[in-house]
C-alpha cells in the first residue's frame, strides 16, 4: 500500500488505482526524489503539476510538503478516482483546497492551460511504453508554462535511453533506481 511519507500528512495510506492499469512509483523512488527536491528547496510555497498522475501519490506528497497548490492530470476514470480520494484526504489534512484533479489527457489539460500559468515542479511519470516523440511535444508544451527555476522530473523505464530533449530544456541530473530512472530537467 501506498502511504505519504513525509510532512503535514506523513504516513497517511494512499488510495490505489484498482488492477494493474497503472505502475505507482515505489516508496524507495518516491523519497529518493523528493529528498532530492527538499535538498533544492524548491517546494515549499510551489506551484506542482504532476502529469499522468495514476492516484496521485506524487503530487500529494508535494502538497504534504509544502506545495502551494497541486494540480494532477490523470484521463483514466479508475485512476483520477483514486487522485480524487488522495486529494481529498490531503486537502482535509490542509484544511484547504491545495491539490485539485483534472480528469483529461495531459495533451488536452496544457493545450487549455493560460499562458500566464506557471509551475515550480512538473513530475510526469507516463506510461512506459509512450514513446519519446509524443512524451516530447509534451515536454515541449510545458517550456512556457516553467517559472524560472522550476524543475521537470521525468520517470521513465531504466532500460529507456534519455530521450531528445526538445529546445528550451536540458538535462542536469538523472538517477536510476532498479527498473526506474528520473531525470531532472530545466529551462534555459
Amino acid at each position: 500500500m501506498s502511504r505519504i511519507i513525509a510532512g503535514a500528512a506523513g504516513g497517511t495510506p494512499l488510495a490505489g488505482v484498482p488492477g494493474n492499469a497503472t505502475r505507482p512509483t515505489t516508496d524507495r523512488v518516491k523519497e529518493a526524489l523528493f529528498s532530492r527536491l527538499d535538498a533544492y528547496n524548491i517546494l515549499t510555497g510551489a506551484h506542482v503539476l504532476d502529469l499522468f498522475a495514476g492516484s496521485g501519490s506524487l503530487g500529494v506528497e508535494a502538497a504534504s510538503r509544502g506545495a502551494a497548490t497541486v494540480d494532477l492530470v490523470e484521463a483514466a476514470d479508475r485512476a483520477a478516482a483514486a487522485c480524487k480520494a488522495n486529494a481529498d484526504v490531503m486537502n482535509k489534512v490542509l484544511g484547504w483546497t491545495c491539490v485539485r484533479v483534472h480528469r483529461t489527457k495531459v495533451e488536452t489539460y496544457l493545450s487549455r492551460v493560460p499562458e500566464e500559468v506557471l509551475w515550480d515542479v512538473v513530475l510526469m511519470d507516463p506510461p512506459y511504453p509512450l514513446e519519446d516523440a509524443p512524451l516530447m511535444r509534451i515536454v515541449s508544451a510545458l517550456v512556457p508554462h516553467l517559472a524560472e527555476g522550476a524543475i521537470v522530473v521525468v520517470e521513465r523505464s531504466s532500460r529507456s535511453g534519455e530521450p531528445d530533449w526538445p529546445p528550451g530544456i536540458e538535462r542536469f541530473a538523472e538517477k536510476k533506481y532498479g527498473e526506474t530512472r528520473l531525470w531532472y530537467v530545466e529551462p534555459v
